[in-house]
């Protein structure tokens, strides 16, 4: 199948973009990568009456670390952050996660902000970013806000944005020096949408007691949770249903262990980082 007939726009600015948005009240879509939003549009799963094109905004194309935290711009390909040797040393969970996102010639395209916005729940992004406590900042016609992970994502699909509003921008804490971290995730195959995802990160006090951990499960719910970091307890903070991939019963059992191993690896490289 090929997409519905649509008009094709390509903003030089962030506030062009948003005037089109606004425009079209909710009928268009925005493009990035078009890691998802291409298949959907081949299939008419999507039949927007408009395409706003971002890749011309090149003020979005970047990323950093300031200080602590690692910012992306929404121009930022998922290839970037994999290729940065500096990230990827400072926080396990995300050199985890990256290779797991479909294939290298999707990562080359593929943005992080493009998948946090699509809110896929199943999707590596939307579990790191809740992990690690992300913040979204959000421009559109009545300004610039800014939107914890924990808020953003609303359900399958669904996010905190307003009609006119886009994510510019995302900022992820990374770990603390000396803390271990963790993803790991469950497919059919490599490339596959994740049955289950879990990621953690532990911190360890001088004498080895573990003084702080957090979780993240994705895949099992609506939107992806920050679960009790108890792996029993994590299980029963989802609500995994019946699909054609999995039984809700099975979702259930795969994330217990996916996070008991998460936590552990996650314990096991602090305890590495502290020799």
């Amino acid at each position: 199948m090929k997409p519905v007939r649509f008009d094709y726009h390509r903003p030089a600015t962030v506030e062009e973009a948003i005037a089109l948005l606004t425009r079209y009240g909710g009928e268009a879509k925005l493009l990035a990568g078009g890691q998802s939003l291409m298949p959907m549009l081949n299939l008419r799963l999507a039949r927007p009456e408009a395409i706003v094109d971002l890749n011309r905004i090149t003020a979005l194309a970047y990323h950093r670390l300031d200080d602590e935290t690692l910012v992306i711009g929404a121009l930022c390909r998922q290839r970037e952050i994999e290729r940065d040797q500096e990230v990827l040393a400072r926080c396990a969970a995300i050199a985890d996660a990256i290779p797991l996102i479909g294939h290298i010639g999707i990562r080359n395209r593929g943005t992080v902000v493009g998948s946090l916005a699509h809110a896929d729940p199943s999707a590596e992004w939307p579990v790191l970013a809740v992990l690690l406590d992300a913040t979204l900042e959000v421009e559109g016609v009545a300004g610039r806000r800014s939107i914890a992970a924990q808020d953003f994502f609303k359900g399958l699909f669904a996010t905190d944005l307003r009609p006119g509003e886009l994510v510019v921008e995302a900022r992820f804490p990374l770990p603390p020096a000396g803390a271990g971290s963790a993803f790991i995730e469950v497919a059919r195959r490599h490339g596959d949408f994740a049955l289950g995802a879990a990621a953690a990160v532990v911190e360890l006090a001088a004498d080895g007691s573990v003084t702080a951990a957090r979780l993240a499960l994705g895949g099992f719910d609506s939107v992806p949770v920050r679960a009790t970091p108890d792996p029993a307890a994590a299980a029963a903070d989802v609500h995994p249903v019946d699909d054609i991939h999995a039984p809700a019963g099975y979702r259930r059992k795969l994330a217990e262990t996916l996070a008991r191993r998460a936590l552990h690896l996650a314990e096991q490289r602090a305890r590495k980082a502290g020799r």
